[in-house]
């Protein structure tokens, strides 16, 4: 802590001691700079950036594709299924395959869905409401933080 001086002479004293005078906060009043090799800074945000990339979790969009016609067994299966991936952290995309005369009857396909979600036991947020996509009905759930 050197206090407060001249541009010029703190870049004196920086280039005396062999060291670059590097500006920390420039919105500061006055300004923040510290005196540090340059390299050895540059090597240390490096390292930061790094740690920071390590901590962070990648979010991905699992898939689970429904039938209307789906047994009690095959839903509660892929319900654990769901469970798993969202206990992991990631969202999952439920996908419900309308074939022929299915398209007509969408409520019964609702209900499927409605029961596929009661059946998953972690706690989970819609992320996005049934929508019903060409011959596909698509939901979207996520892991409640």
């Amino acid at each position: 802590m050197l206090g407060i001086m001249q541009t010029a002479e703190a870049l004196a004293k920086a280039r005396e001691s062999g060291l670059d005078l590097i500006e920390i906060s420039p919105k500061a009043n006055p300004p923040v700079a510290k005196m540090l090799s340059f390299d050895k800074f540059r090597y240390q945000q490096e390292k930061a950036l790094q740690q920071q990339r390590k901590r962070q979790k990648k979010v991905e969009v699992k898939g689970i594709r429904l039938s209307v016609r789906i047994g009690q067994h095959d839903l509660a299966f892929k319900a654990g299924t769901a469970d798993k991936f969202l206990d992991r952290g990631d969202k999952v995309k439920i996908d419900m395959l309308l074939r022929g005369r299915e398209k007509a009857n969408i409520d019964f396909a609702a209900e499927v869905i409605k029961k596929f979600l009661a059946a998953v036991k972690v706690p989970h947020v819609l992320e996005q409401e049934p929508k019903k996509l060409g011959s596909f009905i698509t939901v979207v759930i996520g892991p409640k933080t």
